[in-house]
């Protein structure tokens, strides 16, 4: 039995250690046949990466020149920008710049005081027109008598990179002086549809080549007006009743105008108002803050 035992194990070892050498003899010439040969799926991606790294040094080249035109593209629009409007170009939220004024020790303490003071009058006056506002609709709206304002906007889509000059004196283009500006200017695309910006009836159309150019004006309840100027087409007759977003024109530049675009009004009863003051519902409150900031601080209008 011992000697059947040890015959066994010897006939185990020798066919575990030829197993053994087999194996590493295959991963050895496998190693070698991969070193000394190659697929054809390694030869294609050798082949591509000896293209790519002869490539990669003029790509390189031409991404910094790229780089650098698109700086010296932004220099020259921002230059543009300053020479029609007179003011800096828009940030990509201009509202965010005002986040220097914290956390800086390099502004003086009086220019801080300065700008925040005057920040909350500005705030102390909104919120009392807002109060006297609300006062106004509660009353309405006890007495049954609340007919809702224009508050749409005469566009689609509009964004604040898109909005130009409000009311206020700003340098008319073609003057070069100050002059009083009675709207706001959305500064859109030749031929872009124009909306009624409530329900009502068209009061006036005029084509004109000179002063307002092509213009709508429709009349709405309590005594509310909007106007559209500087319009490319008009697509309403006096008397119609219009919707609202119906469309009743297109923007572009008749009339005295420095490039298409929509020229908006709101008044009431003869008095002018701020059409910003009416759109903020067809917005959100951070474009709609963008949307203030631009109107305000754009000194050149475009009409």
């Amino acid at each position: 039995m011992a000697g059947n035992r040890r015959v066994l194990l010897y006939y185990a070892w020798t066919t575990l250690k030829f197993i053994l050498t087999v194996l590493s003899l295959t991963v050895v010439a496998y190693a070698i046949v991969a070193l000394v040969y190659s697929t054809d799926e390694e030869k294609e991606l050798k082949l591509r990466l000896e293209q790519y790294q002869a490539i990669y040094p003029s790509m390189h080249e031409r991404t910094s020149k790229i780089g650098e035109d698109l700086e010296m593209l932004s220099h020259k629009d921002d230059i543009i920008y300053k020479d029609i409007f007179h003011s800096e170009p828009p940030q990509e939220d201009p509202m965010s710049s005002l986040g220097i004024f914290f956390g800086s020790d390099s502004i003086p303490d009086a220019k801080l005081v300065f700008y925040t003071a005057a920040k909350a009058d500005k705030l102390m006056g909104d919120a009392a027109g807002v109060d006297s506002l609300f006062r106004s609709i509660a009353s309405s709206i006890r007495g049954g008598k609340l007919d809702v304002p224009p508050m749409s906007l005469p566009l689609e889509s509009i964004s604040y990179t898109k909005t130009g000059a409000g009311i206020g004196t700003k340098i008319n283009p073609f003057y070069t002086t100050m002059a009083q500006h009675n709207g706001v200017d959305f500064i859109v695309a030749q031929d872009t549809p124009v909306l009624a910006a409530a329900d009502g009836v068209v009061s006036a159309v005029s084509h004109s080549l000179k002063g307002e150019g092509n213009s709508v004006t429709i009349k709405h309840k309590s005594g509310y007006l909007t106007r559209y100027l500087h319009l490319y087409e008009i697509k309403v007759s006096k008397g119609q009743s219009v919707k609202k977003g119906k469309v009743i024109g297109s923007a572009g530049m008749s009339g005295n105008s420095y490039a298409p675009h929509l020229h908006y009004e709101v008044w009431r009863d003869s008095t002018l108002l701020d059409p910003l003051n009416y759109i903020f519902a067809s917005v959100t409150p951070e474009e709609y803050s963008n949307m203030v900031y631009m109107a305000r601080y754009t000194q050149q209008s475009m009409d």
